[in-house]
């Protein structure tokens, strides 16, 4: 009979600990890794110089038992629309603005947009028209760093214009302080089989050139840059926690 005793006594608190890691039941806390898309859209300086872009990336997450969330995350920025390309390359176009590549033949010249961003953010999840008390609309803020850039790309390699360092003096290199802001809605299953979220995201950015020298200016960069992006982001969460059963026994 003491020995039973014991062992209910023992049991009883390993039982209550894992009962708390019940996402259908109660708020946990949940160490959570994600990947994430965006399609942005930019405002302020930056949409004189690029249009819409893409964004991925990944991060880690922390939330709370009181539903506050702790993270930091990375991302690779990706464009095809670059403006006013001619004006950035008008010191070695001809009139026609096409370039003479080393052949005698025009060149092929192709430029993308590049970036990445890094970041760590905080916020508040709360639980309503939700499944579980782990899931419902977030608010998070945060801030990092923000790096963005021309890619010039000649596919033949054939312009000696833009060999080596030469591409530098056009790639309008610019890097700064960034801060973030999304509202959104969090998914955790009961099963823990399916996890995301889904947002909108802003980023308000203040960069300056890191190149010492612009070939369309003829000099340094001495401007500042406000930029912003809009976008709405979507991620994959893959919860660390483990999941707990339905039902349990004592002996």
């Amino acid at each position: 009979m003491k020995l039973r005793l014991l062992l209910l006594l023992l049991v009883l608190p390993v039982t209550s600990l894992f009962a708390q890691l019940s996402v259908k039941d109660s708020s946990i806390t949940a160490p959570i890794i994600y990947a994430t898309y965006s399609y942005q859209f930019p405002g302020g300086d930056l949409a004189d110089l690029f249009g819409s872009n893409s964004s991925i990336g990944g991060g880690f997450l922390v939330k709370t038992k009181g539903n506050w969330l702790i993270g930091f995350e990375g991302n690779y920025l990706f464009g095809s629309t670059v403006k006013g390309q001619d004006s950035m390359l008008k010191v070695i176009s001809t009139p026609e603005m096409q370039i003479i590549d080393a052949n005698g033949y025009y060149a092929n010249i192709v430029l993308y947009e590049r970036g990445y961003s890094i970041y760590g953010y905080f916020g508040k999840l709360l639980p309503f028209f939700s499944p579980n008390p782990n899931s419902g609309f977030t608010i998070t803020a945060g801030g990092g760093y923000l790096q963005d850039k021309i890619r010039v790309h000649n596919p033949d390699n054939t312009a000696p214009q833009l060999w080596g360092d030469y591409k530098k003096g056009y790639d309008k290199l610019n890097g700064g302080f960034a801060l973030t802001a999304s509202i959104g809605y969090v998914y955790l299953s009961n099963s823990r089989l399916t996890n995301f979220s889904v947002g909108f995201q802003f980023i308000q950015a203040w960069t300056n050139s890191m190149r010492d020298y612009n070939f369309d200016l003829k000099g340094p960069d001495p401007s500042g840059y406000s930029s912003q992006f809009y976008g709405i982001r979507v991620c994959w969460f893959i919860p660390l926690y483990k999941r707990t059963p339905n039902e349990y026994y004592l002996y």
